[in-house]
């Protein structure tokens, strides 16, 4: 009895999982302090209907650059100013979070999914089919990433959907060679071998098998990619390949506001404040997913 109730209580004892993610992940303050920010700018993107004071595309014909609400010339109206055609600069930060989000999101999901499959495709046939998925990807890896994305919009068109398949396009051979790499190292183990002399296929072995272990460093990469996809996003957006006016996206706000960087600075500075928090935010959450999901890190924490 005295063993069965020992025994209980060693697992009682035992964190779960969870607990253990948790506690590794609030080890780094800065992941926490990122994951505070981040988590407030998603409820400024979700809640954006109701925290916005004005619709992002309206008008103030009579209040064309105001300064923020706190200058002499200020109004109350506008707490964060108004740009060149009177659109009140608040309204299209909330509005232009949600769509730098959304951006930030679908581009990692279109990239990372067939990143998955040919990176798994490429470990388990790496004679022919493996050598070629490679050879295609570094081509894709010879030219920058930005350049590759302007191609790509280039041929697409500029707009918003456009954008986003040409961030996931640049972002997909970095996810290919991760899992690869990954998965490659995970078809040594003893528990593949195992799984191949039980009779598993191939399906079976590469989605249930090798990829739940390969999946800690993809989730680091998703969440860096993220801020990635943001910043792409925000230069396209800059160069006039990205969103669209009077689409309210933080690059298209800089692109408009950039003749009037020494006469109205506000225009400028509360996308470009934007863009660098978020993105500074996310990479900080990334850096204790990484420590999170990182076994050797734990235990040197």
């Amino acid at each position: 009895m005295s063993a069965v109730l020992a025994t209980t209580a060693d697992v009682s004892a035992t964190p779960s999982p969870l607990k253990d993610f948790w506690r590794s992940f609030a080890m780094n303050r800065g992941a926490v302090v990122g994951l505070v920010f981040f988590v407030l700018i998603m409820l400024c993107a979700v809640f954006a209907g109701v925290l916005a004071p004005h619709d992002p595309v309206e008008q103030f014909r009579d209040a064309l650059l105001t300064p923020p609400a706190w200058s002499d010339a200020g109004s109350s109206r506008f707490l964060l100013g108004t740009d060149d055609i009177g659109r009140d600069v608040l309204s299209r930060l909330l509005y232009g979070a949600r769509l730098s989000l959304m951006i930030g999101f679908v581009a990692v999901l279109l990239s990372m999914l067939p990143g998955i499959a040919l990176g798994l495709l490429a470990a388990f046939f790496p004679q022919r089919l493996g050598v070629a998925i490679l050879r295609l990807m570094d081509i894709m890896l010879a030219l920058p990433s930005l350049l590759l994305a302007i191609a790509v919009v280039a041929v697409l068109g500029p707009g918003l959907v456009n954008t986003m398949l040409a961030i996931a396009i640049v972002a997909v051979p970095g996810y290919v060679r991760l899992v690869r790499a990954s998965a490659m190292t995970e078809l040594t183990r003893d528990y593949v071998v195992a799984s191949r002399l039980a009779g598993a296929g191939t399906f079976r072995l590469m989605f249930d098998t090798v990829l739940p272990n390969c999946m800690a460093p993809v989730i680091v990469t998703a969440t860096l990619g993220f801020s990635d996809a943001i910043l792409t996003a925000a230069a396209l957006g800059f160069l006039g390949l990205g969103a669209q006016p009077p689409t309210p996206e933080w690059g298209t706000m800089l692109a408009s506001a950039r003749d009037y960087i020494e006469r109205a600075n506000w225009v400028v500075t509360f996308p470009g404040v934007a863009i660098l928090t978020t993105v500074l935010a996310i990479n900080l959450m990334g850096d204790g997913l990484r420590d999170a999901l990182d076994p050797g890190m734990r235990k040197l924490a």
